[in-house]
């Protein structure tokens, strides 16, 4: 399991981000800027039942390290449970999701690597947006803009039919550039550690 190089005199209550509609948290073990670029290195406590649909990235991998309760990891067809310790990575273009089955909450180690600035960054914008009520219920921001614009920067790209909405979703974010609204996001959400 990797360790984080938390910088002197941070706590980590300052780098955690919590997702008030799907009861999710985040915390920042390592930037990409940290690392000068070798990884991300983030702790996510998913609540019972949470989870994110099939997708890939092209620019990074991610590696899943269970730390508490049980996660399992969809690679392809293929679903892996973990335990605390056990891990499994998803390489780049390896159609993958995870989620949480249990009743009860789990924590687990994700490591991106290389680190990405663009996908730290999307977080902070669709857990601020939840803050603010600015999500539906799914926590999918209400703001087609901010939607493109955190698809746009995230390096994710969605399977099966709704992989059709990907080029529209990249244009409402380039929108979302040429108009000042991610300019407007990222003033409001983004913390730089």
């Amino acid at each position: 399991m990797q360790t984080a190089k938390k910088p002197a005199g941070t706590p980590a209550a300052a780098r955690t981000i919590i997702n008030p509609i799907l009861k999710d948290e985040v915390v920042f073990l390592e930037t990409s800027r940290e690392s000068n670029g070798t990884q991300t290195l983030v702790d996510v406590t998913l609540s019972a039942g949470g989870g994110n649909p099939l997708h890939f990235h092209k620019d990074f991998s991610e590696e899943f390290t269970c730390l508490e309760g049980e996660v399992s990891i969809q690679l392809g067809k293929q679903i892996i449970r973990l335990k605390p310790g056990e891990s499994a990575t998803a390489p780049a273009y390896s159609k993958h999701r995870f989620f949480n089955q249990s009743h009860r909450p789990c924590r687990f180690r994700c490591r991106i690597a290389p680190g990405s600035p663009g996908f730290e960054q999307t977080l902070q914008l669709m857990y601020g947006l939840a803050r603010d009520g600015q999500t539906n219920a799914q926590g999918v921001p209400k703001s087609p803009y901010a939607l493109g614009y955190t698809v746009l920067i995230g390096g994710t790209y969605m399977t099966g039919w709704m992989a059709l909405l990907q080029p529209v979703l990249h244009w409402l974010g380039r929108q979302a550039v040429q108009k000042g609204i991610a300019a407007d996001l990222q003033r409001r959400y983004l913390t730089v550690w």
